[in-house]
């Protein structure tokens, strides 16, 4: 049988190398082998009870019909609120959406944003998914290297000299997934500054923002210029800091526009998020993470011990990560 063709566009693009180790590693273990898995970003940890008790109850009282695309009104108010709270952020129900998982809210992102060749910078290093995504919809991925004796920080200036009439965003992913970095005030009033001189998106990726091993707690873009918030798309979700990354809910806050654009996009392809698992989120959106700081001492101890270890090694270094759960040695050493 003659082979049947396949999009133009899956060319450019390739398997997410995450879900492919982390299969592997199944199929490992599941033929008795010892081995620890390096592939998907989750924590150890259950999901809080508290937060499965709520979905539970949700199934018994037989919420398991559709909702509205965008997510349950009563979730994008709570929403709202968690963010009024902890940010003192204004938005509407309007500039709110709940998805199926932070990775469909960053597709959903691009899919509303990017037309043929248009262009996203991407700082390096970066999650595995970020170029692809651009490339499925279209854009083109700029990179912006990054090194490690800068701590994988930039400069505004250095973000400026890759703004071009086709910039159309820049994603900032802090803490950062792979390694660790948590941009400091200067790189944000940098990353805030060339936003709004140029009229260009921040897809603010905050999914870690929790896992953050300084002092104080970290906060989102708006807070360092209020003057970026029109420009900023704010993506996060309960998967890292909640361990509810099989629940797949995710969000965006931001310009009504956009929204209502990943909205339509959502109901021509995915529909709602999981209804009993919206009614999770609520419990979690509406309690917090109080789970948090066992949590962070446990994470930051392994971190620790990593560390060591590394250093150790000869011809091996790493930077100390000051967030999330992920250590990134530099291997160069060896070469």
């Amino acid at each position: 049988m003659e082979k049947i063709a396949l999009a133009d566009r899956l060319s450019q693009i390739k398997p997410s190398p995450t879900v492919a180790i982390t299969s592997k590693a199944k199929a490992m273990k599941a033929e008795g082998i010892d081995i620890v898995g390096f592939g998907a970003g989750e924590p150890d940890f259950d999901t809080p009870d508290f937060v499965k008790q709520a979905a539970i109850d949700a199934l018994k009282a037989g919420e398991t019909k559709y909702t509205d695309a965008p997510g349950l009104p009563i979730l994008r108010d709570a929403l709202t609120a968690y963010y009024k709270k902890t940010e003192h952020l204004d938005y509407e129900r309007a500039e709110t959406i709940i998805s199926n998982g932070g990775k469909h809210s960053l597709y959903n992102i691009f899919q509303a944003l990017l037309s043929e060749g248009d262009e996203v910078i991407i700082p390096t290093p970066y999650w595995v998914s970020y170029p692809d995504q651009v490339m499925l919809a279209g854009g083109k991925p700029v990179y912006l290297t990054t090194k490690e004796q800068d701590g994988f920080l930039f400069t505004a200036d250095a973000l400026q000299k890759l703004v071009t009439q086709r910039t159309r965003a820049i994603i900032v992913n802090t803490p950062s997934n792979p390694s660790g970095a948590v941009y400091d005030k200067k790189t944000l009033e940098g990353i805030c500054e060339v936003a709004v001189e140029n009229k260009i998106l921040v897809v603010w990726d905050e999914i870690y923002k929790d896992i953050y091993y300084g002092e104080g707690c970290l906060r989102s873009l708006p807070f360092y210029n209020p003057d970026v918030k029109p420009y900023t798309l704010i993506c996060g979700g309960l998967s890292k800091n909640f361990s509810m990354t099989g629940w797949r809910i995710g969000w965006v806050l931001g310009d009504d526009r956009i929204v209502k654009a990943m909205s339509m996009i959502q109901g021509q392809s995915t529909s709602n998020p999981v209804t009993f698992a919206q009614f999770g989120a609520i419990a979690a959106l509406e309690k917090g993470p109080v789970h948090i700081g066992e949590w962070l001492r446990q994470f930051e101890a392994r971190r620790d011990k990593l560390i060591e270890a590394f250093d150790e090694i000869d011809g091996m270094s790493c930077v100390k990560p000051m967030g999330s759960f992920y250590v990134f040695p530099n291997i160069s050493g060896w070469y």
